[in-house]
């Protein structure tokens, strides 16, 4: 996205990456786009594919204590309302726009590593079908995630982490079964929390709290239907539809952040940076944000000399990073019963649960962060 908009304004730029387009392209990840992402996608030209597939939510339901409290976002919000359109994708509909644009786009480098980032002139090395090459650069964006090599090419003391880690984890499944409803489901449960969510008319996305050491070959595919049937139905006869399991998977729960997001001329975007738990659909679009501030600084850049917005990139990003942490986490807290906690935690989140689905304000507060926050980066939605 960044390179996207940075072709857009001019200004030259070379995306590496280390899988291959296929795996990129294929690979199913987070699917909830936010008011401004959606924007942003539309803006740049990436909207022709997300206007005819995406899923826009105009709310989503709270279920708790065997009934379902609807939270009407986009009423609350003045008509925001969040897209359901898968991140791969995004990355599909971004990559044919970089081909098409005959921008340079590398897969499949290998043995990427970063020089001089704190001078001038840094650099890459890394090797491309069997050959070593260098590309000198003005900026580095790190957009490599959580496990790349960009962060721990900067030197030690720089950066401060933060980081909490969650005592349980989501067993996510795709599934070959038409939603059952038309808005995401939210469901507390003494035996763990559960999320019904949708890909497209034919194909639903659905989560199971479990333990984190979980084994995958304990949950053969009607167990996990029977789990999240006994979880999820309610009083009123509702509950997932059932069809074949396409695919399981694992994800850890952890909020992590790193401070400063930038050293020299390199700086740290999405992932890379900071890592929210998913019960709040926010790892992509933090990304977008970030990059929408990085975009903007480096046009001005080279528009007018101004080096200010550069040099406050790490400070406007965390501003906004940090209270979405705090909504991942305030969301996951509320949501996901800890045995360790015992009956009164328990009990509170169900008080919890019951105000937030009869205040106006609770509502709107959950509704705004929900649809996303504005984007800090002194231009109109980051351009």
């Amino acid at each position: 996205m960044l390179a996207h908009m940075l072709h857009a304004r001019g200004v030259e730029s070379v995306v590496l990456e280390c899988r291959s387009r296929d795996y990129v392209e294929d690979r199913v990840r987070a699917g909830v786009l936010e008011h401004n992402t959606v924007e942003m996608l539309c803006r740049y030209g990436l909207g022709e594919r997300l206007k005819q597939l995406g899923l826009r939510h105009a709310g989503l339901w709270l279920s708790f204590d065997g009934s379902r409290h609807y939270i009407d976002m986009s009423e609350l919000t003045g008509g925001k309302a969040i897209t359901v359109y898968g991140q791969h994708e995004v990355v599909r509909d971004l990559i044919n726009a970089r081909l098409a644009a005959g921008a340079p786009i590398e897969f499949e480098i290998e043995n990427l590593s970063l020089h001089d980032i704190d001078s001038p002139a840094p650099f890459l090395r890394y090797r491309k079908d069997g050959a070593e090459r260098e590309i000198v650069c003005d900026w580095i964006a790190a957009c490599d995630g959580s496990h790349g090599v960009c962060r721990p090419s900067i030197r030690a003391g720089v950066l401060t982490e933060y980081e909490r880690s969650y005592p349980f984890a989501w067993l996510g499944v795709l599934a070959g079964a038409p939603p059952s409803c038309d808005e995401l489901v939210y469901t507390h449960h003494q035996r763990g929390f559960a999320l019904f969510s949708m890909r497209s008319p034919k194909i639903t996305r659905l989560y199971l709290q479990v333990d984190p050491e979980v084994d995958l070959g304990r949950w053969p595919d009607d167990r996990v239907w029977e789990e999240l049937e006994l979880r999820m139905k309610t009083r009123d006869g509702w509950s997932p539809n059932r069809g074949p399991i396409l695919q399981k998977s694992i994800t850890p729960m952890r909020s992590f952040v790193v401070e400063p997001m930038q050293s020299g001329k390199l700086f740290l975007a999405g992932d890379a940076a900071h890592i929210v738990p998913p019960t709040g659909a926010k790892g992509l679009n933090l990304a977008i944000a970030d990059v929408a501030v990085l975009g903007r600084a480096i046009h001005e850049f080279y528009a007018s000399g101004r080096r200010d917005l550069i040099d406050r990139y790490s400070e406007t990003c965390l501003r906004r990073v940090w209270k979405v942490q705090r909504f991942s986490w305030w969301m996951t807290s509320m949501l996901h019963p800890d045995r360790s906690d015992g009956p009164f935690e328990y009990r509170r989140q169900l008080a919890e649960l019951d105000y937030v689905t009869t205040s106006r304000a609770a509502m709107t507060a959950l509704a705004e962060n929900y649809v996303g926050l504005p984007l800090d980066c002194d231009g109109p939605s980051g351009i």
